[in-house]
């Protein structure tokens, strides 16, 4: 059960709750996500570039381009998140203690979708190389960078995310370009509010206990990527369902999930690297 619910059991309390502050699952609509899979892996397939070849004289045998074509593979894995409510609490408090769990499940669901794509990334080696930014936090100059390493690989402008964290966050901030509206004309950003910024979608994570993005030394490796370069294939997706177990004389609320992810397309992703600063 909730082990903590003893403590307003005997308290009253207004109807509405007022949850811990949690991220939900942000960067899946960034993804190509492949649904109702069935079986444990799921193959996506990438087609290389080709390359036009010159006809030699009207009797030339045509030349194939030898387009490569590789299938790379989800695996999928099996989660849940589960929880107990007593049905004795539930007569004592007057706030509907399973709706609220249902909302806490849907929220750690969503972020361990979010984690199977940063771990998907982790995994992957980038074609293109890794846009550091030394013992500087995030700045206008690692997007800028991150943006010409991936027209470099002939990705186009738009599906673009990048995705950060906290410190990032104060980075972009704390840099009059992205910041100031001498040079955006997006107000969210005057705001502190960095929803977009040269041509990224920015997803911003707060600490996880998931793992979030990966990080050594105060130094994270943030990810900036076009939505075909990462796939998500998911077998069942969030489900959340309230049964009552006669053998606990509780209520169970659990979600579940049946997901994995992977690279697509190496070239089509940049990991950036900063320091957080104070």
């Amino acid at each position: 059960m909730s082990i903590t619910i003893e403590d307003v059991v005997n308290t009253d309390f207004v109807a509405s709750v007022k949850q811990a502050y949690q991220g939900m699952g942000l960067i899946k609509p960034y993804a190509r996500v492949r649904n109702n899979v069935v079986g444990s892996t799921c193959k996506f397939r990438h087609m290389g570039k080709g390359m036009a070849k010159q006809k030699l004289g009207p009797a030339a045998l045509v030349q194939a381009m030898d387009i490569v074509h590789t299938q790379p593979t989800a695996t999928l894995s099996d989660w849940y998140a589960a929880e107990f409510t007593d049905i004795f609490d539930q007569a004592t408090v007057n706030f509907d203690e399973k709706q609220e769990l249902a909302s806490c499940i849907a929220g750690a669901i969503g972020r361990r979708c979010d984690q199977l794509l940063i771990d998907a990334m982790d995994a992957s080696t980038p074609l293109t190389s890794t846009v550091d930014a030394g013992a500087s936090n995030l700045g206008m100059a690692q997007l800028i960078d991150a943006k010409v390493a991936l027209v470099g690989q002939g990705v186009g402008n738009g599906n673009l995310c990048g995705v950060i964290e906290s410190g990032g966050l104060g980075g972009l901030l704390n840099d009059e370009k992205a910041s100031s509206s001498d040079y955006q004309n997006v107000k969210a950003l005057v705001n502190g509010d960095v929803n977009t910024l040269n041509g990224f979608n920015m997803v911003i994570l707060e600490d996880r206990d998931e793992g979030g993005l990966t990080e050594a030394a105060s130094k994270p490796d943030a990810w900036f990527f076009h939505r075909d370069a990462l796939g998500l294939a998911i077998g069942i997706d969030l489900q959340v369902k309230v049964t009552y177990e006669d053998l606990y004389t509780s209520w169970l609320t659990n979600g579940i999930f049946k997901a994995g992810s992977v690279v697509i397309d190496s070239g089509g992703l940049v990991k950036v690297q900063y320091t957080k600063t104070a």
